[in-house]
Formats: structure tokens, sequence, C-alpha cells
């Protein structure tokens, strides 16, 4: 077969994934929360407050999907760590 491991993706591409996706949750918060302040403030007039709020909001959620997902990793990584050392691996007597 040409492609044979085509279910499971290999380790340097999940990282690579990874990688982007947490570029992205950052970037993309902090956008959103700019882009919202902006658009309130040329609403409602109260420039630049709500911009300046907003974008606060917004790093600070992207820093919160950043934590989220550095979390998620490290668990998937200490759940791999784990069933390596499962019965085959226990203390032998």
């Amino acid at each position: 077969m040409l492609f044979s491991n085509q279910g499971k993706p290999s380790g340097a591409m999940e990282i690579l994934s990874t990688a982007g996706t947490i570029g992205l949750q950052l970037v993309t918060a902090t956008f959103v929360g700019l882009a919202m302040g902006y658009f309130l403030d040329e609403w409602l007039g109260t420039s630049p407050w709500l911009l300046i709020v907003f974008l606060l909001l917004g790093i600070v959620a992207g820093f919160r999907d950043v934590f989220l997902e550095a979390r998620r990793i490290q668990r998937r990584s200490e759940g791999d760590h784990g069933a390596e050392s499962g019965p085959r691996g226990s203390d032998p007597k």
C-alpha cells in the first residue's frame, strides 16, 4: 500500500498541527477582541475605551486557550507514558 499509515498522523505532523493551532488561537482571539472593541467604539462613540478593554479581553482569552491546549497536550503525553509502563512494565519480583 502506498499510504499504509492513513489513520494516525505521524509525530512530526501532530506537533506541527498543534503548534499551528496554538498560534492561530492566540492571534484569532486577539483579533476578534480588537475588532469587537473597534466596532463598539464606532457605534457607541466611546473611543478608545472599548477598544482597549476588548483588546485586553481578547489577549487574555488567547492565552487562556493556549494554556488549556498545553494542559491537554501534557495530559495526553502523560497518558502515553503511562500506557507504556502498564502490566508488562510493572515492577519485576
